[in-house]
């Protein structure tokens, strides 16, 4: 199973983040994530063996308590692109309110989960909503100019919970699945 632990863009927020994405249709090389599967990953766990679920499950729950973090208002807006804007892979919306209890819940999960064996992140968490890929850089130039020059609001939203998430990659991307919910 392909695993990631995460907190969802709500559904209703589809077509504010449909709009973004029209704004780089334009745009060489670029694939467009599912508006209604978008998230921001908290911690991503890979290939897990199915018979590990339950100790991952003991282990996302116990950090969600001791990050102490209650149900709390996030509000999505503005762009940026990972790794840089030289050389950009994913293109992203992000967290204006909410970071501090983002990062607090991804740190108690990130002990948690290394704990268990899990790899550690080897980046600073930056929360964020990925909305599309690059490619190739045949778009790159316009991709750094709307990213600079735009400032969009996706939305505000309450966030009550955290989701243990599989992903099923296809041929048209990949479909999530809910596998346990863990309320704040």
């Amino acid at each position: 199973m392909r695993l990631f632990v995460s907190i969802d863009v709500p559904d209703a927020f589809a077509e504010e983040i449909a709009e973004i994405q029209a704004a780089f249709a334009d745009a060489d090389g670029l694939r467009f994530t599912d508006p209604e599967g978008i998230h921001v990953t908290l911690k991503f766990l890979g290939e897990v063996d199915e018979d590990r679920l339950s100790e991952l499950e003991t282990a996302i729950g116990t950090a969600v308590e001791e990050s102490d973090v209650e149900p709390f208002e996030a509000e999505f807006g503005g762009l940026g692109v990972f790794p840089s804007m030289e050389y950009i892979s994913v293109v992203w919306f992000g967290v204006r309110e909410g970071n501090g209890e983002m990062t607090r819940l991804h740190e108690a999960i990130e002990r948690q989960t290394v704990e268990l064996g899990f790899e550690p992140e080897d980046h600073e968490f930056t929360p964020h909503a990925t909305f599309a890929r690059m490619d190739h850089a045949g778009g790159k130039e316009l991709v750094q100019r709307l990213v600079r020059e735009r400032d969009p609001t996706v939305g505000r939203t309450t966030i009550e919970e955290v989701r243990l998430t599989e992903s099923k990659l296809g041929p048209d991307g990949p479909t999530y699945s809910t596998i346990e919910r863990f309320s704040l």
